[in-house]
């Protein structure tokens, strides 16, 4: 083998690590952007998961059951325009219960409907939307599953 086929080897090789260099360290670029993007949304979700919703049945002063919403705020920080959208009958529009904010580490009880005294069997939770103290929306369903709002 001649010199010249010699240094046109290397530089093909010289030229294949650099850009194996590069591809490997853009790949590993991707992956730190995705961990970075998944720990801000964790952020993000902290004072989210911390909230809860459920209708249950206590008693008032006078002795009777009566059914309420009681929203639970976990966290350190209020939640604000909170909303309990209600679930309508067909052909009914969907009405929403009101909150307006909940103070950190403090559970708010408002009355439930009425009618759904005679269907109550236990505690259940029920569908919540509000603002964080960051501003982001959040709707958490019956089931628990809790979701960004994306208006």
């Amino acid at each position: 083998m001649d010199s010249d086929t010699i240094g046109a080897a290397a530089e093909v090789f010289s030229a294949i690590g650099t850009v194996g260099a590069f591809a490997l360290g853009f790949v590993l670029l991707l992956r730190e952007h995705r961990r970075e993007a998944e720990r801000t949304e964790d952020e993000r979700r902290a004072q989210a998961a911390r909230i809860s919703a459920w209708v249950e049945v206590y008693r008032s002063q006078e002795g009777t059951r009566e059914l309420a919403f009681h929203i639970h705020n976990a966290s350190d920080m209020p939640i604000y325009e909170v909303e309990l959208p209600l679930p309508a009958r067909f052909g009914e529009d969907q009405t929403t219960e009101f909150i307006g904010l909940v103070p950190p580490g403090q559970t708010v009880r408002r009355p439930a409907p009425g009618e759904w005294l005679r269907s109550y069997v236990d505690p259940e939770p029920v569908q919540i939307e509000f603002l964080d103290s960051s501003g982001y929306r959040w709707i958490r369903d019956e089931q628990g599953t809790l979701d960004r709002a994306h208006l």
